[in-house]
């Protein structure tokens, strides 16, 4: 039986791996690089290094090339499912190919694999279709932990929830009921595009990393300084990885 560990690395500083992540990359025969393109290859480099960093013995790494998604149109779950599916076929191919019977791989996902993240479905994916396949899940340190860290603030209010959602949810409008709105996935900054009467926010990007940048305030005040800081890190950058969170004040 093949034998595969998706690991959680926190979002950018080596310090955030954590104890059981580094006593799993030291089973691993084999490190799989996702690769996706020049463009975040700083994010492949990260990987990199964390391995340098953490691995005492030898290993192989080899390099997924995983496709592009396609435009989401109208049809955003088509897409989404369509691109996991082109995903899932260059993972087992590599899978096949490169990790033995008997042998151990891992996987190295950015945050907690848990939140935001398509590998466990790609993965599941491919154990459904018949690959033999086992596998375990190591935690890692997500971008909302991080986000509340560096702001040092509690993501709820005492007593009260916490609702976790994406940029095209956000774009209808500040959910009803709701006091403290984490939001992920934001590549049209719908912040800067809602009613921002009553709320603040607190916004983060390349968390843990040497070109983390943090800004928070009213959300009035303080929307198009994001959104100029933003497009000038993505512009510099050639990606963006932000995360911010809506509070009614």
């Amino acid at each position: 039986m093949r034998t595969l560990l998706i690991i959680g690395i926190g979002v950018g500083d080596p310090e955030q791996m954590t104890v059981q992540a580094i006593a799993a990359l030291n089973r691993a025969d084999v490190v799989f690089m996702p690769d996706k393109g020049q463009e975040k290859a700083a994010l492949r480099h990260l990987r990199e290094a964390i391995c340098a960093r953490f691995i005492e013995g030898p290993y192989r790494s080899v390099t997924i090339e995983t496709p592009q998604r396609a435009e989401a149109g109208d049809d955003y779950r088509g897409v989404v499912d369509d691109w996991h599916g082109r995903i899932a076929d260059a993972y087992q191919r590599r899978f096949a190919e490169d990790l033995a019977e008997g042998e151990t791989g891992a996987l190295l996902v950015w945050g907690d694999p848990a939140l935001y993240d398509s590998t466990l479905r790609i993965v599941e994916r491919i154990r459904q279709g018949g690959f033999a396949l086992d596998w375990t899940v190591i935690p890692g340190i997500s971008s909302v932990q991080a986000l509340a860290a560096r702001h040092k603030i509690a993501l709820n209010a005492i007593g009260e929830p916490v609702l976790i959602t994406t940029g095209r949810k956000l774009a209808a409008g500040f959910p009803d009921g709701q006091g403290s709105v984490v939001v992920m996935l934001d590549g049209e900054q719908a912040f800067a595009k809602i009613a921002p009467e009553g709320l603040e926010i607190y916004w983060g990007a390349y968390l843990g990393s040497p070109d983390e940048l943090l800004i928070a305030g009213r959300l009035s005040e303080v929307a198009d300084e994001i959104v100029r800081v933003r497009a000038a890190a993505r512009a510099r950058h050639g990606w963006i990885m932000d995360i911010y969170l809506l509070r009614r004040g």
